[in-house]
């Protein structure tokens, strides 16, 4: 994977509990930071996906299974 530096101002108080944290737990605060930006971009993909399906048509539970007794998958 190739590898791209990210600069940022953030608070020293914020700065100061990850740090204390990662250094409590024996993380690495660069690792640390991917993950947590890598988690927020798949919640906002989550979030746009549920925009997308909340109008989708619904079908009712007992059609719904009766269609997969029909099918084998009951």
């Amino acid at each position: 994977m190739a590898m791209a530096q990210l600069t940022t101002r953030i608070d020293a108080r914020i700065k100061k509990a990850l740090e204390h944290a990662c250094k409590a737990r024996g993380w690495k605060m660069n690792r640390f930071i991917q993950e947590a930006l890598v988690e927020k971009l798949e919640e906002l993909e989550d979030l746009e996906d549920l925009k997308r399906i909340r109008h989708e048509p619904t079908r009712p539970l007992a059609e719904l299974l009766r269609d997969l007794k029909v099918h084998g998958g009951l």
